[in-house]
């Protein structure tokens, strides 16, 4: 067994350095790793965002909306958001859902959705993204933020194609 003070590799020395300024955007999306390239490049190429802090969870802002069993989950997942934005003093908060496009493959849909919404549709699935945007809506209100809210639904199209779609709030 391999314990932490034994090395199975040489170190590897990034080529870029820590930076001393925090960046003023937060991101929070899901931790699913089939979308991290197209976040990447919508918050780079569309947005014009390069650094920022990211808040990754299963479910991403809908980690952050109890409903079910997910309440202390997602009361967790609030206090720890509303540290960072206070802490790291953020300015913009983007919050990507994301989902299967109307006529997107089924594999798309966040699994948070298939965990609390077990064989919903692509659109019902859509429709609770709505409602939990809302409920997200009156908790940063709650906290008196000064930091911008954006949100947006990143839809997986049938030809695997990811559109980043602006969400109202």
């Amino acid at each position: 067994m391999t314990t932490l003070t034994e090395q199975t590799a040489p170190a590897y020395t990034s080529q870029s350095r820590w930076n001393v300024e925090r960046p003023r955007v937060l991101v929070a999306c899901c931790s699913d790793g089939r979308l991290q390239e197209a976040i990447d490049e919508f918050l780079q190429n569309h947005l014009h965002i390069r650094d920022y802090d990211r808040f990754y969870a299963p479910g991403g802002p809908a980690a952050l909306t109890p409903g079910g069993d997910e309440f202390l989950r997602a009361t967790q997942y609030r206090d720890d958001l509303a540290f960072l934005i206070r802490v790291h003093k953020v300015e913009e908060l983007l919050l990507i859902f994301h989902g299967a496009a109307l006529d997107g493959p089924a594999e798309a849909t966040c699994a948070h959705y298939h965990r609390v919404l077990p064989g919903a549709s692509a659109a019902a699935v859509r429709e609770q993204q709505f409602h939990d945007l809302a409920d997200l809506q009156m908790y940063l209100s709650g906290l008196r933020l000064t930091a911008r809210v954006r949100a947006y639904r990143a839809e997986v199209m049938a030809n695997r194609q990811v559109q980043f779609v602006p969400m109202s709030l």
